[in-house]
This record gives structure tokens, sequence and C-alpha cells, in this order.
């Protein structure tokens, strides 16, 4: 039997960092990574990080370019875990929304859905017009998951990186995959993963 699959796609939206981290979390947890990142994310990639898309495409399994439809995650024949677009820009969001596939990684989003797999879409934009909120909608109605990047301050983050990898965490749990990132409400084990990474998470902060 082939490894768990999932399709990574990371689009233009400000919040690079999540799909670069996303992909050292999938590789912790031992799935196979398909990877397919827009035009619009490797200029955004430059603007927030220092990474290379050498950095991030060693980071995946299979990297698949954003303009070869032909790739396997275009078939509903590849079987995979479903999607997620992390970050999630609002033309992407709209594309999937209306089926439109301009991109590989629009049309992986189509035939998730289609296939009636997960495809969860971390749509960072605000505020959200009228288009915004009835894109989301529609992928709601079909069977995506809409799940903007919302820090959790319950868990208290001492850093960026910590805002991120509960985000993750959360997302992560949407596809059945635990990568011990995030503090779960009232969790009081302080032997819990997260809780040893972050020790200023103590039983009365839970």
């Amino acid at each position: 039997m082939p490894r768990t699959r999932l399709v990574v796609g990371i689009s233009g939206a400000s919040g690079f960092v999540y799909g670069a981290r996303l992909l050292e979390l999938l590789r912790t947890l031992d799935v196979e990574t398909h990877l397919v990142i827009t035009r619009a994310a490797q200029l955004t990639m430059a603007h927030e990080t220092d990474y290379k898309l050498a950095d991030i495409v060693a980071r995946a399994d299979v990297y698949h370019r954003a303009d070869n439809v032909a790739a396997s995650i275009a078939s509903g024949s590849f079987r995979t875990l479903g999607m997620i677009v992390a970050p999630c820009s609002m033309k992407t969001l709209a594309e999937i929304a209306c089926g439109a596939s301009s991109s590989l990684l629009t049309r992986a989003a189509d035939v998730t859905l289609k296939e009636r797999r997960p495809l969860v879409l971390l749509a960072r934009e605000t505020p959200l017009t009228l288009a915004h909120l009835r894109n989301m909608l529609s992928i709601t109605e079909m069977g995506g998951i809409v799940a903007p990047p919302v820090p959790a301050f319950y868990a208290r983050p001492a850093s960026l990186a910590q805002m991120v990898d509960h985000t993750l965490g959360r997302a992560l749990d949407l596809f059945g995959l635990d990568a011990g990132t995030a503090l779960r409400w009232g969790e009081t084990d302080t032997d819990s993963p997260i809780c040893k990474q972050h020790p200023s998470i103590t039983k009365e902060h839970a």
C-alpha cells in the first residue's frame, strides 16, 4: 500500500510561512506530500521570507509545477487523503468556488471536491467583501472547509512560530492527523507535546 498522501498548495496570499512549516510537520508524520506553488506565492515568498524555491521544494516528497495540468494530482484516480491550501488567496478561493481551474493548484482542489475528499483552505484576507463571503459559502456548500488562520490566544503563544504551529496543528486535525502542536482546550497534562515545546504553559494556563 502507498504511504498516506496529502496535496499541499501554496498560493499568493500573505503567510507563506504556513505552507513552508506545514511541509516540515507532515514530514514528521510520514505523510507523502505533493506540493504545488503558484507564481504569486513565489513572489510572496521573496517578500516575506529568505527562502528560495529550492528550499521549499526540498521539503516535499513530490513537487509539481503549477502549469503542469497533466500531473498526477490533476486526476481523481490518484488517491490522496485530501488537500490543504496554506495560505489560500481570495483569487484561488474564487477559482475553486466557481470551478475555474486555471492552474494545477485549483485543478487539484477541484478534483479533491469532486472525489469528496477533505479540502481545507487557510483563507487569508481582511476585511472581507461580499464576493469573498459568497465564495466561502459556495465552497462550504460543496464540502470544502474554510479555515482562516486565526490565532488561539488561550494557548498564550510567546512567538509567531508558536501561533503558526497551533494553527497548522488544528488544520491537520481536520485530516485526522495529529502533529502534536495544538494545545487542546482544557489540556492539563504538562507531558503533552505542546506543553514541552512551550514551557510557559502551565496547568493554570491550559
